[in-house]
C-alpha cells in the first residue's frame, strides 16, 4: 500500500516537474522580459503615486495597480508551474467614459524636465501610459513565442487588459488636454473609410 502510494506520488511529482519545464528557449527569455516589464511598471507606479495631485488620476493608478498585481501573480504562477493558475485571468473594467475630444489647439512646446520638482499629473499619466504600452508589446511577443499552452493562454488573455488600462489613461490625458488627437478632413476620412469593401467568397 505504502509502496503504491509512493509510486503514484513519484509519478505525479515527475509530471509536475515535466510541466514546469515545458518551456522553449525563446519563451523563457520573452517571459523574463515580460515579467520584468510588468514589475517595472508596478514599481514606477509606487514611486509616482505620492506626487499625484488629481484625485481622479490617483483613483486610476490605484485601480490599475491592484488589478496588475493580480495579473502579475497569475502570470508568474502559470510560468513557474506550467499549470492553470489558482486565480484565472481577470478582466479590467474602466470606470470612465470613452469619449475623445478631436482636434488640435496651440500650446507651449514640450521639453525635457530640468529638475524633479517639475513633475506633474501630465507627466505621471504619460509614464503610466507608457508602462501599459510596453507591457502589451512584451506580452504580444511572448505569447507568439510561447510553447507552453497554459502560459500562452494566460499571457494572451492579459494583453486586452493592458490595452484597456492604456486606453483609460489616454482618455484621462485627452480630457485634460495632455494628449490631443488630430483628424483628417471629412473628405479624406470618407475616402479612406470607403477604400475597402467586405466580401463573401470563402474557400471551399
Amino acid at each position: 500500500m505504502s509502496q503504491s502510494f509512493y509510486n503514484e506520488s513519484s509519478n505525479q511529482n515527475n509530471f509536475n516537474q515535466q510541466q514546469s519545464l515545458n518551456h522553449g528557449g525563446h519563451e523563457m527569455m520573452d517571459m523574463h522580459e515580460t515579467i520584468g516589464e510588468i514589475t517595472a511598471g508596478m514599481n514606477q507606479a509606487i514611486i509616482l503615486r505620492p506626487h499625484i495631485k488629481d484625485p481622479e488620476l490617483l483613483s486610476i493608478l490605484d485601480r490599475q495597480y491592484n488589478f496588475t498585481l493580480g495579473m502579475y501573480n497569475t502570470i508568474v504562477e502559470s510560468f513557474k508551474t506550467g499549470h492553470d493558475p489558482a486565480v484565472p485571468t481577470g478582466r479590467y473594467q474602466m470606470e470612465t467614459g470613452n469619449n475623445f475630444k478631436y482636434g488640435m489647439t496651440p500650446g507651449q512646446p514640450k521639453k525635457p524636465m530640468q529638475n524633479a520638482n517639475e513633475i506633474n499629473d501630465e507627466m505621471i499619466s504619460g509614464f503610466l501610459l507608457g508602462a501599459q504600452k510596453g507591457a502589451a508589446k512584451c506580452m504580444t511577443t511572448a505569447a507568439l513565442e510561447t510553447t507552453n499552452p497554459v502560459v500562452r493562454r494566460v499571457v494572451a488573455d492579459s494583453i486586452p487588459n493592458c490595452i484597456e488600462m492604456g486606453y483609460e489613461l489616454s482618455i484621462y490625458q485627452n480630457k485634460h488636454g495632455y494628449y490631443q488627437v488630430p483628424q483628417y478632413s471629412q473628405q479624406d476620412m470618407q475616402i479612406m473609410l470607403n477604400a475597402h469593401e467586405t466580401t463573401s467568397n470563402p474557400l471551399h
